[in-house]
């Protein structure tokens, strides 16, 4: 097993995503890269924390690999808008990959200038790739939380979106 730590937005959003692609062993939401020890999300949410709200995904490289992970990251959300996703916005809904080693950061910053390059977005990527620390655990109701509110009108309006794009540009990498 291997771990990957992204923040895109709101985790719920992202960790809906990466639940559907095979390989993909358990995501846990969270806060990371922040100043305060075990923060909540109240005090993650005013954004005077420093955290970021992210996905800590634990994957089987044998079947998808960190680069693939990173493929869909910048794919599923707008990597290009600096403290926002839509209407989240704030330091806390940044968008980030928090490397755990040499080789993740150096696949991060390949993946990142390749697609920068492409006309995959219109903007320049501002993603930031800096270490991962500090991952802190959101509470419970915040995990799964799109699989357990499936009418929640935030949830069909943003993650109902990602889904489809992710069906339609990675359907080689969904679970059975």
């Amino acid at each position: 097993m291997a771990t990957a730590t992204f923040g895109a937005g709101c985790f719920w959003c992202v960790e809906a995503v990466f639940q559907k692609l095979a390989g993909v062993a358990t995501i846990e939401p969270g806060y990371s890269n922040g100043e305060t020890a075990d923060p909540t999300y109240q005090q993650v949410c005013t954004g005077m924390t420093g955290h970021a709200e992210v996905i800590q995904i634990e994957f089987q490289p044998d079947i998808i690999s960190y680069e693939v992970l990173l493929e869909v990251l910048f794919h599923v959300h707008d990597p290009t808008t600096l403290n926002r996703q839509g209407a989240d916005t704030g330091t806390q809904y940044r968008s980030g990959i928090y490397f755990h080693n040499e080789k993740q950061q150096q696949l991060a910053e390949v993946v990142k200038a390749r697609l920068d390059e492409s006309d995959l977005w219109p903007n320049p990527i501002v993603t930031e790739i800096v270490p991962a620390e500090h991952f802190y655990s959101a509470e419970t109701y915040h995990h799964d939380y799109f699989n357990k509110n499936p009418g929640n009108p935030y949830c069909n309006a943003v993650i109902g979106p990602k889904l489809t794009k992710l069906q339609a540009k990675f359907p080689h990498l969904l679970r059975d």
